[in-house]
């Protein structure tokens, strides 16, 4: 297979997408151990009305093996999507009752989750070149919000590939948890990722992850 057979479109990689061997050979291994899982890339969550109310986005790291992976809905069913729809909620940009499935009713509201990477890597580590060949569907991705003025990025890895898909240099934006950053008019604002880990350790405390989401508030009412 081809890497130009595998594109879905210019923003969602195919289910089958192996651009990335490794991932698409770890992917296709969780196919046989669980047929009933999603197992392929996790495609953008989108509000009701598709790309053109979107006004907030926020970009993760990758899917989680038993999270996104399982589900197909980024964030879903591991406790990084507990803390974070628990948050959009909070602050308007999400309704309904978050119960860790894609059919629970949970809407978006004027806000769109994706990952950096959309296939799950081994260990919740993909590679540099991983994180570079799906860039080309993260850039698009970005792009295609006509509305889109902040973005919440989880993690450094989610960071700097949103840096680069900006065209901006890193150096210039380095990751910084609650930092605020402007790149060709769009406010940029970096988080540490919502993980069981960085909550479990203090690296990342539910207030200071809702301040984020607080300043995401306030910039999109100015």
């Amino acid at each position: 297979m081809t890497a130009s057979s595998t594109v879905l479109s210019s923003t969602e990689p195919s289910h089958d997408c192996a651009i990335c061997p490794r991932l698409h050979d770890y992917i296709a291994d969780y196919r046989g151990r669980e047929p009933d899982w999603f197992n392929g890339p996790v495609p953008t969550f989108l509000p009701p009305d598709g790309a053109k109310d979107v006004r907030l986005l926020v970009i993760g790291l990758a899917p989680g093996i038993r999270g996104a992976n399982r589900t197909g809905r980024p964030f879903t069913g591991d406790y990084a999507g507990d803390l974070l729809y628990a948050t959009l909620g909070k602050f308007g940009f999400a309704k309904g009752t978050y119960a860790a499935r894609p059919d629970d009713g949970v809407t978006l509201i004027e806000t769109a989750i994706t990952n950096a990477v959309r296939c799950v890597p081994p260990q919740n580590k993909p590679v540099p070149a991983e994180i570079n060949a799906c860039r080309q569907f993260l850039t698009p991705t970005i792009g295609r919000f006509p509305r889109l003025y902040a973005i919440v990025t989880l993690g450094a890895i989610a960071h700097q590939s949103t840096v680069k898909a900006l065209g901006a240099r890193l150096a210039a934006f380095p990751f910084k948890h609650g930092a605020r950053y402007e790149i060709g008019g769009r406010v940029i604002l970096p988080s540490y990722h919502c993980s069981r880990y960085n909550t479990n350790t203090g690296v990342l405390t539910p207030q200071m992850f809702e301040a984020i989401f607080e300043s995401a508030k306030r910039e999109l009412s100015n």
